[in-house]
């Protein structure tokens, strides 16, 4: 599919046409649920979505009816402590156990050999899957996200000592206004940071404030037990990387860029003028020829090791 196509994709798709989203909650150990949204007819082509630390289904409206109508049955998988997924304060919230709970979800609905698309720290659970559970992960496009070592960043790490006063001075109200703050720093285009969108990516939130802010110092606490960096030559699949070409907040380091093209076995990026952070939110043509790209990445491969 060329680049004119997946415009053509975009601009005819009619959400109305496709199967109705089916949400759904699965436990994964006691306390722990996960939010799962699964879209498109049952015979499409599985392809399975991971949205970053504070993002959730909602964050991939744009792309969602476009994949569905180009074959693709989507499933939308918010980890632990992310969008609608349960809080537990005592949790193991490493991204290995985060990945490891994703494999949990795919094995209940008997899903394998998909493709992902992963934004941001959600890049960093699907590499950990794709070298243990490679018959689960076909492919992957890493949208703004790299390698990580940890669950959150120094930077937010430090933002937790104020949770205190978060929760004295402004409560949901606040994290709203720093929400915001966060997606406009991060964003080249920031026309889509509107009051509705802010309500929504910040709905979890709201439900539970207090359990969210626990969530999060657990994850600043949380350690992981294997580095993933020794273990990257052990993905197989094609990874591509898409990442935004203006400068902008949460960008993935040059260091981790070399260390996947160093590692990985079948690597590709693509750099986006004028996108930042959220290219799913500013630019959702680019995420959908990305997944083609990899698709045909993935076909490549495939006809070299069964000619």
């Amino acid at each position: 599919m060329s680049l004119l196509l997946v415009a053509i994709a975009l601009a005819t798709t009619d959400s109305s046409r496709l199967d109705d989203p089916k949400a759904l909650r699965i436990s994964v150990a006691p306390a722990e649920t996960l939010a799962v949204t699964i879209s498109g007819a049952d015979a499409g082509k599985p392809l399975v979505l991971i949205p970053g630390l504070f993002g959730s289904q909602f964050g991939f409206r744009k792309v969602v009816p476009a994949l569905n109508a180009a074959g693709y049955r989507t499933i939308v998988i918010e980890p632990l402590g992310i969008g609608s997924s349960s809080r537990p304060q005592r949790a193991d919230y490493s991204l290995m156990a985060q990945a490891d709970r994703i494999a949990r979800v795919l094995d209940s609905l008997n899903v394998d050999n998909a493709l992902f698309v992963a934004h941001a720290l959600g890049a960093a659970m699907a590499l950990r899957l794709a070298y243990r559970r490679p018959d689960l992960v076909r492919g992957l496009v890493a949208l703004d996200g790299g390698p990580s070592e940890a669950a959150v960043t120094p930077a937010f790490r430090r933002t937790l000592r104020l949770i205190p006063w978060i929760k004295l001075f402004g409560g949901v109200k606040l994290v709203r206004k720093k929400t915001r703050e966060n997606l406009v720093a991060s964003s080249a285009d920031t026309t889509w940071v509107t009051d509705e969108v802010i309500a929504e990516y910040t709905a979890g939130v709201a439900r539970d404030l207090d359990g969210t802010l626990k969530a999060y110092v657990a994850m600043a606490g949380a350690k992981e037990p294997i580095r993933l960096a020794p273990h990257l030559a052990q993905v197989l699949c094609p990874v591509r990387l898409v990442v935004g070409g203006a400068p902008h907040g949460g960008h993935v380091k040059d260091a981790d860029i070399a260390l996947l093209q160093r590692s990985l076995r079948a690597f590709a990026i693509d750099s986006i003028s004028g996108a930042g952070h959220y290219l799913h939110e500013e630019r959702p043509d680019v995420v959908l020829d990305a997944v083609v790209r990899l698709q045909a990445a993935v076909s490549r491969q495939s006809a070299r090791v069964n000619p």
